[in-house]
This record gives C-alpha cells, structure tokens and sequence, in this order.
C-alpha cells in the first residue's frame, strides 16, 4: 500500500469518518464499518483531503483536461481538488452543475469552466452508479468526453449480481474508477494495529460475504 493511501485511512479514523461498529448500508447489509465523507466539513479536513484526491489522479497516470464535480458533494471536491493540483504545480479547470437551471444572469445548469475535452469527474464514493449516470450523460451531451471518475474509498463489494458498483461503471462507460483507497488498504491498515485484530476479523468476515 503506497504511503498516501495509508495516510488516507489512517486521517479518515482520526476524523471519525471511517467508523467501525455495526451499520446498515443502503444495499440493507449489515457492515462492520461506515464511511461518510460528508463528514469532512472544516477548512482543515477537506484541504487534506483534497491533497489525497490530488494523489491520487496524478498517480494514477490518468489524463484530463476539467475536473467535474456533480452537485451537491462534488461542488467542494472540485474546487478543493482543483486547488491542491494547483499547489502541485498543474492548474486543472473545474466545472459544476446545478440541480436546476438557472433562468437569469447567466443561466444554465453548468457553472465555473467550458465542459470540453477529457473530463474527470470527482465524488465521494460510487454506490448505485446514478450519480455517474447523469454525469456522463451531461459531459456527453456537451460534446466533451468522460475520462474517469475519482472516489474516495471503493468498498469493493458486490451490487445487485457478481460485479461491484464500481467494476459495473468501468463496464458500462469504459472509463476507469480511481479511487483514493480501497477496502484491501483498509485491511492492511488493521492488519498493521495491534489494537484492531477484532475489527479485521470482523472487516474481513464481511469481505468474505460480500466481497468481489
């Protein structure tokens, strides 16, 4: 596991947004552990994370020219990721849309940069595909081209039948889900503490049940 996406786990416990416990997902299973990236909600914890967002594109090789962030969670990715590139030295334009069009000044649903070329799209996780949806759609439709989506954490585990949400996006749009860590960073983050042997048995059981 390269070293920000261990750091990425470790700043998600200490933030309280990865949870162990016992939690019911949208898909009604019974988890061993919850991530809410909701929960990053001050200047500090989203320009942290913004910086492992940024990680974790230019390690992946990745090449685009917008980054896309589906309202209402991807509003603050793009613009927070979009800084931390710039930091890096790469000034990437981003563009966002509304729930509604606007009818005056400007109008549209789209706001910030021209949603043209390589577009990657950033949200906080991927659970049944439809905020993808409508993101490819919309790039599409503008003429320009979807070139990934870049998540937070992949749970890698099963959807509806023997693909996960992720693995059905890469499918269906041929275009690659970056996530910033998944859950085998997961279980070699508990692996390495002597303090979670029971959360990893317990992390693991369900990956077992579960996992793709």
């Amino acid at each position: 596991m390269s070293d920000f996406r261990r750091d990425f786990i470790s700043f998600a416990v200490e933030q309280n947004v990865l949870c162990f416990g016992d939690f019911i997902t949208k898909a009604g299973r019974q988890s061993p552990y919850f991530f809410n990236a909701g929960l990053f909600s001050d200047g500090a914890s989203v320009g942290a994370l913004a910086q492992f967002y940024a990680q974790a594109v230019q390690a992946s090789g990745a090449e685009f020219d917008v980054l896309f962030g589906p309202a209402y969670k991807g509003i603050v990715l793009a613009a927070a990721t979009a800084v931390a590139l710039a930091a890096q030295g790469r000034n990437v334009p981003f563009v966002f849309n509304r729930k509604e069009a606007k009818d005056h000044g400007e109008g549209g649903v789209l706001v910030g940069a021209p949603l043209k070329g390589r577009v990657m799209i950033i949200d906080d996780v991927i659970s049944a595909g439809t905020s993808v949806r409508e993101s490819v759609n919309m790039i599409r439709a503008a003429g320009a081209e979807p070139a990934g989506v870049l998540i937070a954490l992949d749970r890698m585990e099963r959807g509806q039948g023997a693909l996960s949400a992720v693995q059905e996006v890469e499918q269906q749009y041929g275009i690659p889900v970056i996530p910033i860590a998944s859950l085998d960073d997961l279980l070699g983050y508990l692996g390495a503490r002597a303090d979670m042997d029971e959360k990893l048995a317990k992390v693991r059981a369900y990956r077992s049940q579960y996992g793709i």
